[in-house]
């Protein structure tokens, strides 16, 4: 964000390269990082800490040395895992043979969606976007819910067809069978047949999720009306 200038060495002339304006400024996306007592060994920041110091006073020498040092220290480890066989998982990334270039395993390539995309965030390495929408995830909750209910039926029949063979039935035990349920068809159930079937209250955690959800939302809503009002 600052000026960049080209120094012809030649005749000594020096030409602007880049003035970023205070417009320009403004337009430039915010920086999040992690902190550095909380990065690991590996991340860039802490990785590169002396390389970047040297950097920063116009040591190139300085800056030269501890950059072989470290070049140096990752051919080593590579020479010993492959003297010792060991194959060398990435995190964060997988391989393309097709195109021989390494991929982000998380990466996301549909179009921003200024109405349901919030924000977008890191988390342990892993690109996330915020939603605004979170009817998916909640119809998600609710099918594993329904099916948990109608796994519960099918044990409830299972049972009942179990008392139906048995040695010796009886009139009180054909009773018995016939006013079991038998739910034959209710993988075809549809949410209407659900709640004749009681699934209307599917299970606490759907309304303590929802209202939690709920509560997000509105403290977004409010976050937002509350940078507009900033801006003005």
């Amino acid at each position: 964000d600052g000026e960049v200038h080209i120094n012809e060495l030649k005749n000594g002339n020096t030409e602007m390269f880049w003035n970023p304006t205070s417009e320009v400024r403004r337009q430039r996306l915010k920086r999040h990082i992690v902190l550095f007592e909380e990065q690991t060994d590996f991340e860039s920041e802490r990785l590169w800490q002396h390389v970047t110091s040297a950097i920063n006073k116009g040591d190139q020498h300085k800056a030269t040395q501890e950059k072989f040092v470290l070049e140096e220290e990752q051919r080593n480890a590579a020479r010993e895992r492959r003297e010792s066989g060991t194959e060398w998982k990435p995190l964060l990334f997988q391989h393309d043979a097709m195109t021989n270039e390494w991929r982000y395993k998380y990466e996301d390539l549909r179009p921003w969606d200024p109405l349901n995309d919030i924000a977008q965030f890191e988390k342990d390495g892993i690109l996330q976007t915020m939603e605004r929408h979170l009817s998916t995830r909640m119809s998600n909750h609710k099918a594993t819910c329904i099916n948990n209910q109608i796994t519960r039926h099918k044990r409830s029949a299972k049972d009942c067809r179990r008392r139906k063979t048995s040695d010796q039935p009886s009139n009180h035990s054909q009773n018995t069978e016939s006013s079991c349920s038998t739910p034959e068809s209710v993988q075809e159930l549809s949410d209407d047949d659900g709640k004749y079937l009681g699934f209307e209250s599917l299970c606490a955690q759907c309304g303590k999720e929802m209202n939690h959800l709920k509560e997000i939302h509105s403290a977004v809503l409010s976050l937002q009306k509350a940078q507009q009002d900033i801006h003005r």
